[in-house]
């Protein structure tokens, strides 16, 4: 029997739950271009994960709801826009035929973040998991062309399908309302604590800069 909407939700979120416990703050150095899938995403509004919750807690929960949107609007384009259909099936076995996939399979905590870290001035790559994949993509054929018709056919079907993800994804998020006490209140047992032992370790690694014992410039 398939689930309904309510219940997709309530078990991403507790998905979402049983993963959390398990998360750490990010040693390495931060990334510069934001995330396009958890900036304004009105997911994460609903359940109030602010500017000032890691990004790494607020994308393995847009990514879970983004999940539950992209499985509805596969399954009304299967049912009433075959065009779009049949453009998404021949790009399916067109991805099928790259022997390098890097981006498939992730977890959703990792799932739609760059596959490559920052690049740093003066020490360029070797080689790039994202250019790797790129080479894979190139040594593909393309998709054979579309007739103007086809393509005006086509846009309208995509439109299609967007009003229909816009309208799941706000039913998401009113599903989402309910869900709201118990996601702050896991981010207050298990994210703040953690955040506010990396201020209290900056705060004393700055009011102490020097090891005990350690000689002083200027000291005699």
């Amino acid at each position: 029997m398939e689930r309904s909407l309510e219940t997709q939700v309530s078990q991403a979120v507790d998905a979402w739950l049983r993963w959390l416990p398990r998360w750490q703050p990010a040693t390495h150095r931060g990334r510069i271009a934001p995330c396009r899938r958890c900036i304004g995403s009105p997911v994460l509004s609903a359940v109030g994960l602010g500017a000032d919750v890691p990004h790494g807690v607020q994308h393995g929960l847009s990514t879970r709801m983004k999940a539950i949107v992209d499985a509805a609007v596969a399954e009304y384009t299967s049912r009433n826009l075959p065009m779009l259909q049949a453009e998404l099936d021949q790009q399916a076995a067109r991805n099928r035929a790259r022997s390098y996939r890097p981006a498939e399979g992730l977890a959703p905590e990792f799932e739609g973040l760059p596959l490559d870290p920052e690049p740093v001035a003066g020490a360029p790559f070797l080689f790039t998991i994202s250019g790797l994949a790129q080479e894979s993509d190139d040594a593909v054929p393309e998709l054979p062309p579309l007739s103007s018709e086809a393509k005006a056919a086509l846009r309208q079907e995509v439109g299609l399908a967007d009003d229909y993800a816009n309208m799941i994804g706000r039913e998401v998020c009113a599903v989402l309302l309910h869900h709201r006490l118990r996601v702050q209140a896991a981010v207050a047992q298990h994210v703040e604590p953690q955040i506010e032992a990396m201020l209290a370790e900056l705060t004393r690694s700055l009011d102490a800069p020097f090891e005990p014992g350690a000689e002083r410039g200027g000291d005699t």
